[in-house]
C-alpha cells in the first residue's frame, strides 16, 4: 500500500489504538481548586488507583492530604464545596466520618533588615515569630518550626523561618458515624469561625435537616456548631463580606429544585455572631420566577457590592449586582447566554472578581451560548464587555488571583484540564496559557484519531421547534469506509436528566468513532445550557420530549445522508438509560439498544429518592399516573429489538454511601456521579431480560457483583464497552470487529 493511502473497510470494523483498556484507565477527576494566600494553586483530585480517594495537592505536586483521609462530603448525596483555604488554614470534610477538620499548611516568613539592627535584635524578633506561630497552630500535632538563619555583613541581615504542615484535627463533634455532613464553607475572620451548610441526619425523620451553622476555630475542644439560619428545605452559597458584617446565602424549598425557583438573602451579623436581621435580595417576588445563585462580595470602592447570577426576565442566567443603599438589583451585562449551570453540587464558581488597583470592579466570567463556552471580561467603570479567546470550548470554574486566572475546562482535543491564564493589562488578550493539571496527560499520540464534534440543530416533532446535539463522524487516519454504505450510528441520551452534553473530548466516544461508527450526543429538550424555556420543556413530559427528540435527531441524520437508517442504535446510563429503554419500548426508530443501570420503573425511583430530589421525579413526569404510564418496566411486551442490559447487583441502596467515585462512560458529568444516589433494583433489568427472552428477541444481561449504580471497577468498564460494541456488531452491524473480544452469550441469537 502506498504511503498515505488508506485501507478501505466496512464501517465499524476498523482497528484503533484507542482500546477499552485506555478508556477504562486510571484517569483522575478534578473536584475543586483554589489559590492560597501566597498565590499558590491548590487542587482536589480523585484517584481511581486509590479507590477514588480525593486528595488535595499543592502546585508543586506535593500531597496535602494524609493517606488516611479522603476529602469529600456527601451533602445532598452529591457533595461539592469540600474544602476552603484562608491564609495558611485549611478546613475540609473527611469522607469516612463527614466531620470537618482543620489543617495548618506550611508557611514561611522572610525578614530582610537593612537598617541598623543587630543580629541579636533579629534573633529576638525571630524567636517571637516562632512562639507566636506555634501558638497559632492547632493544639494537636503542632509542628516544629525550622529556622534558617543567614548573617550577612552589617547593615544587611536576612533570615527565613519555615513552618511545616500540621496534621488534620477535627473541629466538629464525633457523632459515631457520618450522620452530620458539612459543605460549602467560608471563613469568618472577624469572629474566628467557619460558616457552612450542615445536613443533619440524626433525627428520626427520614428527611434530614438542612441549616447554615458556624463552627469555632480557636477552641481546644470541639463544640456543637451554632445554628445561624434554619427553617427552609435547602441552603447553599453562604458568603461573607470582607468585614464580617454581612452574610449572603441561597435558599429554596420543596417542591422546587434550585434551578426552578430560589431566593438570595443577606443577613446582618450582630456582635455575638447571630443574624440579627435579614433582607431578601432576589427571588422574593411571587410574580417573578427566578433562581439566583453564586453570590460574591466585592471589596472595591467605598460601597460594598454584592454580585450574583440570576435568570429573571430573560430566562438566561446573567450577572447582576445588589445596591444595598437603594435595595436595587441591576444587570451588569445582558446576553442570551448561560453564565452558570444548574446546582447539582456545591462549589460552582463560574465567575470571579479580578483584583486590581483601580476602583472599578472587573469580572472574569464564563458563559455558554450555542453549544460553546466563552471567557468574558466585564469592566464596570467602562461599561464594557469583551470575549477572550482561549483553547477551551467548555468552561466550568474560574478562580482569579490578580491578573492570573485559573480555569477548569476542556475542548474536543483537550480532556478536562486546569489552565493558568495570564491576561494583558487591558484584560482583553491572553499573554500565556499553560496547563497545570490534566485528567488524561498521555493522549497526544491519539489526536489523529479524534473525531471533532459538529454542533447541529435539528427539527423536533413540534412544528417550528429545534433541539441540539453534537455529531461525531467516523474518523481514523488509516481507514476509509466503503462507498456503498453509510456508517452505523450510536446515539447517547445523557444522564441527569437536567444536564447537558458538552462536545468535549471523551475517549469512550472516540472508541466508537475511531472504529468507524458515527456517534451523536443529544441535548434533548430539558437539557441545560440553552436557557430556562428550553430546560422546562421536560417538566411534566419526561419520557415524551426526551425520546421524541432522540428519535428526531436519528431521523435527521438519516435524512441528511450521514448515517445508515437500518443500523441505528441507542445507549445511556441511569436517567439516560431510562430514555434509552423508553425509546425502545414506545418507539420503533432504533434497531438495538444498550441500557447501563437504566431506570425502568419511575414509580420505584420516586419512592426511594433522597430529600434533595424527592420531588424531582414527579415534577419531571407530571403526576403519579404518568410515573406508571411512562415506565418501560410496565410495558415489557412492547420491546421489539435486540437489547443488552448491564446492571450492578448492589444497586439496591443509596449508593452514594457505597460508591463515592463514579465512572460515566459517555457523559463527562461535572459532578462525581450525577445519578449515583439513585436506586435501580436488579429486578428491573431481569424483568426486561425475561420478557425479551420469552418473546424470542436477541437479549443479553450482564450482572456485576460488587458494583452498584455506576460502575467503578476498571474491568467492569472495559467489559461493558467491549460487549456493547460486539453486541451491536453481531445483531445489527453486519461486520466483524477488529478487536479480539470474546462475546457474551446472546439469548435467542447464539
Amino acid at each position: 500500500m502506498a504511503s498515505g493511502e488508506k485501507n478501505s473497510a466496512p464501517y465499524g470494523s476498523w482497528k484503533s489504538p484507542i482500546t477499552a483498556d485506555i478508556v477504562s484507565g486510571s484517569d483522575k477527576r478534578l473536584e475543586g481548586f483554589t489559590v492560597d494566600s501566597h498565590g499558590h494553586l491548590i487542587w482536589l483530585e480523585t484517584r481511581p488507583a486509590e479507590s477514588g480517594r480525593a486528595v488535595l495537592v499543592k502546585e508543586s505536586g506535593e500531597d496535602i492530604t494524609p493517606k488516611d483521609f479522603n476529602v469529600r462530603n456527601t451533602v445532598h448525596e452529591y457533595g461539592g464545596g469540600h474544602f476552603r483555604v484562608s491564609g495558611d488554614v485549611l478546613v475540609f470534610s473527611n469522607f469516612d466520618d463527614q466531620r470537618l477538620y482543620k489543617q495548618i499548611l506550611s508557611s514561611s516568613v522572610s525578614i530582610n533588615d537593612r537598617a541598623s539592627s543587630s543580629s541579636f535584635d533579629l534573633l529576638l524578633l525571630l524567636s517571637e515569630i516562632i512562639v507566636r506561630s506555634s501558638t497559632d497552630l492547632a493544639p494537636h500535632h503542632s509542628p516544629t518550626p525550622t529556622l534558617l538563619f543567614l548573617r550577612l555583613p552589617e547593615p544587611e541581615l536576612q533570615a527565613h523561618l519555615c513552618l511545616p504542615d500540621s496534621g488534620p484535627v477535627p473541629i466538629t463533634p464525633d457523632y459515631a458515624g457520618p450522620h452530620v455532613r458539612y459543605a460549602d464553607g467560608v471563613f469568618d475572620g472577624r469572629l474566628n469561625r467557619y460558616i457552612a451548610v450542615r445536613e443533619d441526619h440524626r433525627g428520626a425523620d427520614a428527611k434530614p435537616a438542612n441549616e447554615i451553622v458556624s463552627v469555632t476555630l480557636n477552641d481546644n475542644t470541639t463544640e456543637e456548631p451554632k445554628v445561624l439560619i434554619r427553617g427552609n428545605d435547602f441552603y447553599a452559597f453562604p458568603r461573607m463580606d470582607l468585614k464580617g458584617e454581612r452574610l449572603a446565602w441561597i435558599e429554596w424549598s420543596h417542591p422546587n429544585m434550585h434551578w426552578d425557583k430560589a431566593e438570595l438573602w443577606v443577613g446582618y451579623i450582630s456582635e455575638n455572631g447571630d443574624i440579627e436581621k435579614r433582607v431578601v435580595v432576589a427571588g422574593g417576588c411571587r410574580t417573578l420566577v427566578e433562581s439566583p445563585t453564586e453570590p460574591l462580595w466585592s471589596s472595591k470602592g467605598r460601597i460594598r457590592e454584592l454580585f450574583f447570577i440570576t435568570d429573571r426576565n430573560t430566562g438566561f442566567w446573567n450577572i447582576y449586582k445588589w445596591i444595598e443603599e437603594k435595595n436595587e438589583v441591576l444587570a451588569i451585562y445582558s446576553l442570551n447566554a448561560e453564565f452558570t449551570r444548574p446546582f447539582w453540587v456545591f462549589g460552582n464558581r463560574c465567575y470571579d472578581i479580578i483584583e486590581r488597583k483601580e476602583e472599578s470592579t472587573i469580572i472574569a466570567c464564563s458563559y455558554r451560548q450555542h453549544g460553546k463556552s466563552y471567557l468574558g471580561v466585564i469592566n464596570q467603570a467602562k461599561n464594557s464587555f469583551c470575549s477572550v479567546d482561549i483553547p477551551f470550548t467548555y468552561i466550568s470554574n474560574i478562580v482569579a488571583s490578580g491578573q492570573i486566572l485559573y480555569i477548569e475546562g476542556a475542548s474536543s482535543v483537550l480532556p478536562t484540564s486546569l489552565a493558568k491564564v495570564i491576561l494583558d493589562d487591558r484584560m482583553s488578550n491572553i499573554v500565556d496559557f499553560s496547563i497545570m493539571w490534566s485528567s488524561s496527560s498521555d493522549i497526544d499520540k491519539y489526536i489523529p484519531y479524534f473525531s471533532r464534534p459538529e454542533f447541529i440543530e435539528f427539527p423536533t416533532d413540534v412544528a417550528g421547534q429545534i433541539a441540539y446535539a453534537y455529531f461525531y463522524p467516523p474518523c481514523n487516519p488509516e481507514y476509509n469506509g466503503s462507498q456503498e454504505e453509510k456508517p452505523p450510528l450510536l446515539l447517547e441520551s445523557h444522564g441527569g436528566p437536567t444536564d447537558e452534553a458538552h462536545g468535549t473530548l471523551n475517549l469512550s466516544i472516540q472508541y466508537w468513532t475511531s472504529r468507524g461508527w458515527a456517534f451523536v450526543d443529544v441535548n434533548y429538550g430539558g437539557s441545560t445550557g440553552y436557557g430556562r424555556a428550553y430546560r422546562e420543556r421536560l417538566l411534566g413530559k419526561w419520557g415524551i420530549v426526551d425520546i421524541n427528540d432522540c428519535c428526531s435527531c436519528a431521523k435527521y441524520l438519516v435524512d441528511e445522508g450521514k448515517v445508515d437508517g437500518k443500523r441505528l442504535c441507542i445507549t445511556g446510563c441511569s436517567a439516560g438509560g431510562y430514555t434509552t429503554l423508553a425509546s425502545l419500548a414506545f418507539r420503533d426508530t432504533f434497531r438495538a439498544g444498550a441500557s447501563l443501570f437504566g431506570i425502568a420503573d419511575l414509580k420505584s425511583l420516586s419512592d426511594h429518592m433522597h430529600k434533595f430530589e424527592s420531588h424531582y421525579i414527579i415534577n419531571l413526569a407530571g403526576n403519579e399516573i404518568a410515573l406508571n404510564e411512562r415506565s418501560p418496566f410496565n410495558f415489557v411486551d412492547r420491546f421489539s429489538c435486540p437489547i443488552i442490559l448491564f446492571q450492578g447487583l448492589e444497586d439496591t441502596v443509596n449508593c452514594c454511601n457505597l460508591c463515592f467515585f463514579f465512572f460515566s462512560f459517555y457523559s463527562a458529568l461535572l459532578m462525581a456521579g450525577n445519578c449515583c444516589s439513585w436506586v435501580v433494583q436488579p429486578e428491573q433489568a431481569r424483568k426486561i431480560y425475561d420478557a425479551l427472552k420469552k418473546k424470542g428477541l436477541p437479549v443479553a444481561l450482564v450482572e456485576y457483583e460488587g458494583e452498584s449504580h455506576g460502575f467503578r471497577k476498571a474491568e467492569s468498564i472495559k467489559f461493558t464497552l467491549e460487549q456493547q460494541m460486539v453486541f451491536f456488531a453481531r445483531t445489527v452491524g453486519h461486520f466483524a470487529v477488529a478487536d479480539d473480544i470474546t462475546p457474551t452469550h446472546i439469548d435467542n441469537f447464539d
